[in-house]
Parts: structure tokens; C-alpha cells; sequence
């Protein structure tokens, strides 16, 4: 499966109830996202279950702030609506599969239980 351009128009409708998200926010003139634009279309290519996406933070600044970008590339995976991970720095091939081996291998039943949990104990 190849990459997809996330707006801040269609950011929200990519994180899906059932399905996982991993985000590359990244900018033309950086360097280590170049670097890692390989790494992370060759993943795209090796895990069709996962939707693989971009964001151009030079032409989405208000999405990136609005998410706390700071630094580039920063990577963002969701699952099920949920956000699991977020880091900046460009990962190794190696890593980028470790992490959605990760990922996938989360008990997302236990994390809603977990986020509603929560959520009650702060309405109380």
C-alpha cells in the first residue's frame, strides 16, 4: 500500500475505529525526513493493514501545532482511535517493524477499558 497526504480537513477522518494509523510528519527541506521517506514507503509496502500517511508540516502548520509537533519527522500511530505512540527522530528500518509489531500486538480491548476507566474516574 503506498502513502497518503493527510489536511487538517482529512487528518480526523483517517483515524478509523477499526483500523491503525501511522503518521510521518515531516517537511521537504529536512534532511533525516528525506532519509527516512524510503524507510517508511518500504514499510507501507510490507504491512498493507496499516494505513500509512503523511503531513507536510510546511503546508499544515496549524495541524502540526495543533498536535505538538516540535520536531521533525515525527511519527504518530493510532489504533482504533487511540493515539499509542509518539516520538520524533527517524527510525531504522529494523525499528519502524519493531514498533508495528508492537502495535499491533496491543490488547485494545484492555486499552478502552483503560480510557474509560479513566474517564469515569474523572467525572466522579
Amino acid at each position: 500500500m503506498s502513502t497518503v497526504e493527510l489536511t487538517k480537513d482529512s487528518f480526523q477522518d483517517a483515524i478509523t475505529p477499526d483500523g491503525t494509523l501511522i503518521v510521518d510528519f515531516w517537511a521537504p527541506w529536512c534532511g533525516p525526513c528525506r532519509g527516512f521517506a524510503p524507510v517508511f514507503e518500504q514499510a507501507a509496502a510490507e504491512h498493507p493493514d496499516v494505513t500509512f500517511a503523511k503531513v507536510n508540516t510546511d503546508v499544515e502548520q496549524e495541524l502540526a501545532g495543533a498536535l505538538g509537533i516540535r520536531s521533525i519527522p515525527t511519527l504518530m500511530v493510532f489504533r482504533e482511535k487511540v493515539l499509542l505512540f509518539s516520538q520524533p527522530g527517524a527510525l531504522s528500518a529494523g525499528q519502524l517493524n519493531e514498533l508495528l509489531t508492537k502495535i499491533k500486538e496491543v490488547d485494545m480491548e484492555q486499552v478502552h477499558k483503560e480510557i474509560a476507566a479513566a474517564q469515569n474516574g474523572q467525572d466522579a
